[in-house]
């Protein structure tokens, strides 16, 4: 750990807190449907959009309707981007891997997995994408979902925040028009700007054969390039994850400089942090969204601070061999191993930990070459349900799920009937926060057992023990939690982990956000109630660290005995060398 380490890691927290505020209002004035900057030049093309898909802008859904144009709208990008994996070789641009030659479709277990994947936000590949996908499916298919997989996402976000603002409304909003919003006023401008500076920092960006070149031995080499800038920034902008190179943002042409590195890592948790101050915004208090972005704060840094800590300290398999492990001006020290030396220990520490506690999975390293503490804090930032800042509005949900059970808990202290910003929360509140919040372990916990104890499980494993365990555990994790990243030493691509991690996504989106516009729809029908003397505060200290201590109390009791048996023996078996 140095000091120029801990600079850059401070310089990142700076610009989140300070593009939170203006990026929230601009996002308060979007869905609020108020005039902004953009308007003179997007208001029309709405307008022309509602018009062509007979939507009626003023129409406000009951949560009921807005979640099933949600399951509806998702159904239909699960059908189009299958059948434009089936059918690539027929459509354009299907010459990829060299000139002159067409990739094959995709085969129809991996296109099910894929389809689920990126329609679920989770961008799980299981496949090497350069050598997969033609160009037509990466720009029409991957990259559309990119950004329509993070508007919805946001869009279910903002419904719950208006169940929290409203007064006994019997809507929620309209989701045909908070989608269109947030993609056209949000998402596009941004990565239109930020794309182009990522053409500038030298990232591929055009439809040309890829180019096979002699090396100085020579040998024949291909070099992978297409429409890269352009997914690059909608997939961390939008908290995708999906690469369009195996290597992902290891990959220079996909992260070429310490300066894009820096500026993807900002991307990530740039909306997750201003929907925070958008919810203060629109519950009338901005310290509201301050107290969750506090929140957030504590956890992330106990996270980035952990696995900083972890990939600075000297393997210990390595004490015997009078190996130089110290950090020095000549060399990073501590566990370089699956690093690029490029970004180093501190670099690749804090995007483990951004792009974990976001649903992002995007990588600038090999999390399967981490220390065994080192990976375990991206694994717990999955499985707390990337509430800490997390993705494009499913961090925000997932957090006020959590608030919801900690000021139930507060309640019970008390003797009073819990509420949060002056609406009662009652049983239902509670038990459909609750039947979220319990489906992530389900599905992490019920298909990692399936597959420890199942032969087509266990033979996709690279490594035996404590590590190859940890391996499916993330695995599953990581599919859930609609994250994406993994640790590598496992093979995705069978039948058995295609459908069972579709699977895992599918119950890590849908199956959670359900309950939540319940929850939401039930808030908006209630009246508010004025805060009295016993009213508890929602916007200081104590409330901070009681929902920080309910997030990790409910995680704790939920996954120590499955971390227990990856990560934690094989960090004990380090030090005692019984793996080495």
């Amino acid at each position: 750990m140095t000091a120029n380490g801990w600079i850059q890691i401070a310089l990142f927290a700076v610009i989140i807190v300070a593009i939170t505020a203006p990026l929230g209002g601009y996002m308060m004035r979007v869905f609020s449907g108020e005039r902004t900057f953009l308007s003179p030049v997007l208001r029309p093309l709405e307008r022309l959009i509602y018009a062509l898909c007979g939507v009626r802008e003023d129409d406000d859904q009951h949560w009921t309707v807005y979640a099933v144009a949600m399951l509806l709208f998702s159904l239909a990008g699960f059908v189009t981007l299958y059948a434009m994996q089936r059918l690539q070789n027929f459509l354009p641009f299907s010459q990829a891997v060299a000139p002159n030659q067409h990739l094959p479709p995709v085969g129809e277990h991996l296109s099910f997995n894929t389809a689920i994947s990126f329609i679920t936000n989770t961008n799980w590949q299981s496949y090497v994408p350069e050598t997969t996908m033609t160009y037509f499916v990466q720009m029409a298919g991957l990259t559309v979902h990119n950004f329509v997989s993070a508007a919805t996402g946001i869009a279910l976000a903002v419904a719950l925040v208006r169940g929290f603002a409203r007064r006994s409304a019997r809507g929620v909003g309209n989701f045909w028009v908070d989608l269109t919003r947030c993609t056209l006023y949000i998402l596009l401008p941004l990565s239109v700007i930020v794309g182009l500076f990522f053409v500038w920092q030298g990232m591929p960006q055009n439809l040309h054969d890829y180019t096979v070149v002699t090396t100085l031995e020579g040998a024949k080499q291909t070099i992978a390039q297409g429409q890269v800038a352009s997914q690059e920034v909608i997939k961390m902008l939008g908290t995708n994850g999906g690469g369009f190179f195996n290597a992902n943002s290891a990959h220079p042409f996909e992260n070429p400089n310490a300066l894009t590195n820096f500026v993807q890592m900002i991307l990530i948790f740039s909306l997750g942090a201003a929907l925070t101050n958008f919810f203060g915004r629109m519950v009338g208090d901005q310290r509201q969204g301050w107290a969750i972005f506090a929140v957030m704060a504590v956890l992330w840094f106990a996270g980035t601070t952990t696995v900083y800590w972890a990939e600075s300290q000297p393997n210990p398999a390595y004490a015997g061999l009078h190996v130089d492990q110290a950090a020095t001006a000549q060399q990073a020290g501590g566990n370089m191993e699956g690093k690029e030396v490029r970004f180093g220990i501190a670099n690749t520490a804090l995007f483990a930990t951004v792009t974990t506690d976001a649903s992002c999975g995007a990588v600038n390293s090999m999390h399967d070459s981490f220390m065994p503490l080192g990976g375990m804090i991206p694994m717990i930032n999955i499985q707390l349900g990337e509430i800490i800042f997390g993705g494009v509005g499913s961090g925000l949900y997932g957090m006020l799920l959590f608030v919801i059970v900690a000021m139930f808990v507060a309640g019970l202290m008390v003797g009073r009937t819990p509420e949060y910003l002056g609406k009662k929360l009652e049983s239902k509140e509670v038990k459909m926060a609750m039947l979220a919040i319990l489906v992530l372990p389900l599905s992490i916990l019920g298909f990692t057992a399936l597959a420890a104890v199942l032969p087509v499980g266990l033979s996709s494993l690279n490594n035996a023990g404590p590590h190859g365990y940890s391996e499916m555990l993330y695995a599953y994790t990581s599919a859930t939690g609609n994250n994406g990243s993994a640790f590598a030493g496992i093979n995705g691509n069978t039948p058995f982990y295609d459908s069972t991690l579709a699977g895992a996504m599918f119950i890590g989106r849908f199956l959670m956000i359900v309950p939540m516009m319940a929850v939401a729809g039930s808030l908006a029908a209630k009246k508010i109630v004025p805060a009295s003397a016993g009213t508890f505060p929602t916007h200081g200290g104590l409330f901070v660290g009681l929902v920080v201590g309910v997030i990790l109390i409910v995680g704790g009791l939920t996954y120590f005995p499955a971390l227990a048996l990856g990560p934690v023996v094989e960090h004990l078996a380090m030090l005692s060398h019984n793996l080495y």
